[in-house]
């Protein structure tokens, strides 16, 4: 039975969500696992996998496009069945009845992520206009030659999915002019991308001249448009300060014996261990110790939490991410770094799942390799606690004894949701963090 592959409801608070880019071509053959579309939110980028055997008839959508959750963005049919049903939908959604120039594919599947399964014989009510992103303008004319043409016998049908013959229209380009790559010889959204690219290749030039760069005129600013995780960061950051009452606690920590632990496990080990590795470990450790501090803040209730999932400021390029990591207490060091440095990795290439930035109830954020002695940071809501780690280096310190001396220390400031945790609770929860550190090897226990 003909199906429709919709966009799914990837963020809780988002109406519609960005398709970045499809992984797979018209004609495609995936299974159960298959990545097909990578979807961008305000957080990440998030993958979505088919459930099933499956092959993509029609696309719907292109690549870039912003869409309405719960919109129709492909169609599949399952293996072996008439594909004249999975053509009628697709032609029903595109506004047009099957005509010449339209050709089933071959076998298609069952669905994936957030499919409805959908009979053709329903009376549908197709959208207005599909979400397709804006093509570039048309390139200039260019006279057709017998070699560019493929060949074609006269009153041969012309077979093309609905969005290629859109991005066609659009692009001001002839089906005629087109070779197609899908079964059958029909002209897939890829083939009229592609000959629009030669298109354009061939109207350039030889000798075009480079488009001279904008400049900007002294004291004059540049605007640059705010990406949608900038925005993200800002308005959840700026709810943050708003709606949830911070206080901070400060403290001063000898990371003496905590560094000659480390200088140990990476001699040992082929897995390099760093200190903030280390202070993450202590920060979940610490919420076991005290689990009243494990919580987070609800309109209706408090949310305690039996883990203890850390969450791990990472600055990337497309803009400040939290990875959590979940169940730290119950994590080797060797293995949370592993964690920790691949949610950074992924997190760089923009590739973190949703699910990977939400829940815990506790940040880490260390801004010590720039050098910065100390900060009091924002709450990551709705989580109610986030370590703000300064610099290490050595400074005058009073050891046990009384005595002082140089030691190698850093200074950590706590920001807490008062609304969750009172100061008492917070000051316990600190100290807790701070006895981990003092005698570091319970953290390998």
């Amino acid at each position: 039975m003909a199906s429709l592959l919709r966009m799914p409801g990837v963020s809780a608070d988002a109406d519609t969500a960005l398709l970045e880019s499809w992984s797979v071509a018209e004609g495609d053959s995936v299974s159960r696992g298959t990545v097909m579309a990578t979807v961008e939110t305000d957080k990440a980028m998030v993958e979505i996998e088919a459930e099933g055997d499956a092959v993509v008839h029609t696309l719907l959508v292109a690549g870039g496009s912003t869409v309405g959750v719960g919109d129709p963005i492909a169609v599949l049919s399952e293996p072996d069945e008439d594909p004249s049903a999975a053509e009628t939908l697709a032609a029903q959604l595109s506004g047009s009845a099957p005509s010449a120039d339209v050709v089933v594919d071959e076998a298609v599947a069952d669905p994936a992520v957030s499919v409805d399964t959908v009979a053709v014989a329903e009376d549908m009510q197709a959208p207005d206009e599909e979400p397709v992103a804006a093509p570039p303008p048309p390139p200039p004319p260019v006279a057709s030659t017998s070699a560019a043409r493929p060949s074609r016998r006269a009153g041969e049908r012309i077979f093309s999915s609905p969005l290629a013959r859109r991005l066609a229209r659009e692009y001001g380009l002839e089906l005629a002019d087109i070779s197609g790559t899908g079964p059958a010889n029909r002209i897939t959204s890829k083939d009229v991308e592609a000959a629009y690219a030669e298109a354009a290749h061939q109207a350039a030039p030889p000798s075009a001249p480079s488009k001279p760069k904008a400049t900007v005129e002294p004291g004059e600013a540049t605007r640059i448009p705010h990406t949608r995780l900038r925005r993200a960061i800002a308005s959840r950051l700026q709810a943050s300060k708003q709606n949830a009452p911070h206080f901070y606690l400060t403290r001063e920590l000898d990371l003496g014996a905590l560094m000659k632990l480390r200088a140990q496990v990476n001699e040992d080990s082929d897995t390099r261990v760093s200190v903030n590795d280390l202070l993450v470990k202590a920060a979940g450790l610490a919420l076991q110790q005290v689990p009243e501090a494990n919580v987070s803040w609800a309109e209706e209730d408090l949310l305690a939490y039996g883990s203890s999932d850390i969450a791990v400021a990472v600055a990337s390029d497309r803009g400040l991410v939290t990875p959590v990591i979940r169940a730290v207490e119950s994590l080797g060091i060797a293995a949370l770094s592993s964690a920790i440095r691949d949610a950074a990795r992924r997190a760089g290439e923009g590739r973190l799942q949703q699910r990977e930035l939400e829940g815990g109830s506790l940040t880490v954020s260390n801004l010590g390799m720039f050098d910065v002695d100390d900060f009091a940071a924002i709450l990551n809501p709705p989580q109610s606690t986030i370590l703000a780690i300064g610099t290490a280096k050595p400074r005058a310190w009073v050891d046990s004894s009384g005595q002082l001396t140089v030691a190698t220390t850093c200074r950590i400031t706590a920001s807490f949701d008062h609304r969750a945790i009172d100061g008492a609770l917070g000051a316990q929860y600190l100290q807790a963090f701070s006895a981990l550190i003092a005698r570091p090897i319970q953290l390998l226990l």
